[in-house]
């Protein structure tokens, strides 16, 4: 199995583009990135110093319930290449950790999986909990912010 980091949901992502609402009702700020601390969840690389992001509440869980985590993320403003394959994406190489964390099919967290994990063990402990069988994904955020960055599943 090969571990894949995903980007935000592409369907989303046009949404906010197009001035629809994030997952507070709001439409998406526009501000200038300095191209440092400024995540893309689309392309999972830094916006680039002086272009334009979108700043919005996203909640990455297609339900409400109550561990649908909402919290700020930025994204590029114009379109940018999603992010695709196992590569390890350039926004998990700025920090020297991350909170990393899996979770079941009904989204829910799983006690006691959760982690600050040095970044170049982030594969080690992902492939690590996908060895339990009742774990569907897990999510790396931010180990200073919360935020989240990204989510890895297994594929064949």
């Amino acid at each position: 199995m090969t571990l894949t980091y995903l980007p935000y949901d592409d369907d989303e992502v046009a949404r906010l583009r197009a001035g629809e609402p994030d997952a507070y009702g709001n439409p998406a700020e526009r501000a200038i990135s300095s191209g440092v601390g400024t995540p893309c969840r689309s392309c999972l690389r830094n916006v680039p110093e002086g272009a334009e992001m979108l700043v919005c509440a996203a909640r990455p869980f297609s339900d409400l319930q109550p561990y649908a985590e909402t919290g700020p993320v930025f994204f590029c403003a114009d379109e940018c290449m999603p992010h695709a394959g196992d590569a390890v994406p350039a926004i998990l190489e700025t920090s020297p950790d991350y909170l990393v964390k899996a979770y079941d099919r009904t989204d829910r967290i799983i006690y006691g999986t959760g982690q600050i994990t040095p970044k170049a063990e982030i594969a080690e402990y992902a492939a690590r909990l996908f060895e339990k069988d009742e774990v569907a994904y897990v999510d790396v955020r931010s180990a200073r912010n919360n935020c989240f960055l990204t989510r890895i599943v297994q594929t064949p």
